[in-house]
């Protein structure tokens, strides 16, 4: 391809907008342009990148077993009524109406209609086990649209449904896709990690999100290869301290603290850490507020709340005229002693000794607090996120933090949807028995902002070779003035393009810093520089985008390593 035909155009800053590396570099090396707020026009180089992401995720379905096929993106809201999404699935869901005023949506997912599907072709088990995928346009109506293709409204997926006989089944189907989905991101060459996770609004007994490393990630993910552990830090959970709790050293003292509304002001105040402090927060139960109970230096995880007996899902903070009424007293100076609402304990804050925490009166506190003297011995639960140096649930090793990028999710659903749709087939008996299915996504466009977060430095992209929408940039020196130069360079052209090699030709009349800045941004791995000077000595000028200086070689040797 030559550059002067590519119709490629490079900015030299990204806009002020652009809030992370990856839609930067996108907007700057033209891969994408943007037409509304999280919806994105794929420009002629960065669709090359995504067709490559999508061939090798093709391939290694393929590779699965798995059968492709596409299903409409607009669908019927009578399937979503059938499975009891409609009205769960909230302002994510894209919602229309067809001139008839008939309810449709513009699918983020295809649950529904593939069971729809399942349920009308598949009819005895000697059909199953099997997989269909499609890679197709999806669409959430994303509140707040940001990072570029990181977070649009509307991007690609590739996602895949398993259909097994039973549970047994659906583990090798489950298994298979677990196989096939770190295939595809080795063959990517991007460093990632497997996460045991949250299901979500997608529901099932389990799932594993697939994160690319990097430290603009969204995610936290908690790890720890000496224990082969791994999972992101909704999940991971906390165990009770195995060490005895310390015996009480001080009285306890209630005392003013005027101004205090924090863990920060408390702390200040008394010249003592959030590790000694206890907060309080109250939350909705199922039969009017409880109290969460943690260490004032812990955060609350949602998820493990909400999952608790007695605790309101989705988890919901309790509003100030609730907090008054249910404890006398105000958010600030809140506290578990003699508080008569349920309390839900953390494994953290039950080790405490000496502690000091609201004493549910305004601008008063209590230092000096312990178990088993001041209030009663806890049943603890699991109610925080982790963090760096927790031990890990398998006791051999303590956990590490890292950020990742979510590319990858698979679920095992069960029969979540099949037996809502009642998707059936007759097993060996002749008897209707509910299919069990899993669910497998990809954000294929999610990959190549992922990609760039995790392979750029400061001069722009740095693609992983399978990736690279070219393998070679090819930059001819003053090909305009030269004529040895210029025919040099259609001979270089022609026979490295003739060996299968994508080349993009950089034929400008430009000037050679110009050319070598557009190649840093683009990331192409492998640069080759045509000049007078070297093709007097009979050598050509290689770099590879990771290496910091260029090395002249002879041309045999070039093509030699190129090939």
């Amino acid at each position: 391809m030559r550059f002067s035909e590519f119709g490629l155009t490079t900015l030299k800053e990204g806009p002020a907008d652009a809030e992370i590396v990856s839609h930067k570099l996108m907007l700057r090396a033209g891969l994408i342009r943007r037409l509304a707020s999280g919806l994105f026009t794929w420009m002629p180089l960065g669709l090359r990148v995504l067709r490559k992401v999508e061939a090798v995720v093709r391939e290694e379905m393929d590779r699965a077993g798995a059968l492709e096929l596409l299903m409409p993106a607009v669908q019927p809201s009578e399937l979503w009524q059938e499975s009891g999404r409609w009205d769960q699935y909230g302002p994510l869901l894209l919602r229309m109406q067809d001139r008839h005023q008939r309810d449709f949506c513009f699918g983020p997912t295809h649950e529904e209609v593939i069971t729809d599907i399942a349920r009308r072709e598949l009819r005895s088990y000697k059909q199953l086990p099997v997989n269909f995928y499609q890679i197709q346009t999806k669409f959430r109506d994303e509140i707040r649209p940001r990072f570029g293709v990181m977070r649009s409204r509307e991007f690609i997926m590739k996602d895949a449904y398993s259909f097994d006989i039973d549970q047994a089944g659906l583990e090798e189907s489950y298994q298979r896709m677990h196989a096939a989905y770190s295939a595809i991101f080795e063959r990517l060459g991007l460093r990632f990690r497997i996460v045991d996770a949250d299901s979500g609004e997608i529901g099932g007994s389990r799932s594993q999100e697939f994160h690319v490393l990097a430290d603009s990630g969204e995610d936290a993910i908690a790890y720890c290869d000496a224990d082969n552990y791994a999972s992101n830090v909704e999940t991971a959970a906390t165990m009770p301290v195995d060490e005895p709790r310390p015996a009480p050293a001080r009285d306890l003292e209630k005392i003013a603290t005027p101004g205090v509304r924090t863990i920060d002001d408390l702390c200040r105040m008394l010249d003592i850490s959030a590790s000694q402090t206890v907060k309080t927060l109250i939350v909705e139960g199922t039969d009017g507020p409880v109290a969460l109970i943690l260490r004032g230096d812990h955060e609350l995880n949602a998820v493990k709340a909400q999952k608790l007996d007695g605790v309101a899902e989705p988890l919901t903070m309790a509003d100030e005229k609730t907090i008054r009424e249910a404890t006398g007293s105000a958010p600030g100076s809140l506290g578990p002693v003699g508080l008569e609402l349920p309390l839900y304990v953390d494994h953290a804050v039950g080790n405490l000794a000496d502690f000091s925490c609201g004493a549910n009166e305004v601008e008063f506190h209590y230092t000096g607090v312990n178990f088993g003297r001041d209030l009663a011995e806890p049943e603890t639960v699991d109610l925080r996120n982790v963090i760096a140096g927790d031990p890990t649930p398998g006791g051999k090793g303590t956990l590490s933090i890292a950020r990742g990028i979510e590319v990858g999710h698979i679920f095992q659903l069960g029969d979540k949807y099949s037996q809502a749709m009642s998707a059936t087939v007759q097993d060996t008996d002749g008897k209707n028995r509910v299919m069990s299915m899993g669910c497998y996504g990809i954000g294929i466009t999610r990959i190549v902002g992922a990609a760039i977060e995790q392979n750029h430095d400061e001069n722009g992209i740095i693609w992983p070779d399978p990736l690279a929408p070219f393998d070679v940039v090819l930059v001819p020196i003053n090909m305009h003035r030269s004529a040895e130069v210029r025919d040099a360079a259609e001979a270089l052209y022609a026979e490295l393009s003739g060996q299968g090699l994508e080349v993009l030709f950089d034929d400008r009349d430009a000037r050679p810093g110009v050319k070598f800045a557009d190649a840093e941004l683009l990331g192409i791995p492998h640069r080759l520089v045509i000049s007078d000077r070297n093709l007097a000595a009979g050598e050509l000028e290689y770099r590879h985008r990771r290496e910091p200086e260029s090395r002249n070689m002879k041309r045999e040797e070039a093509l030699k390593l190129l090939r």
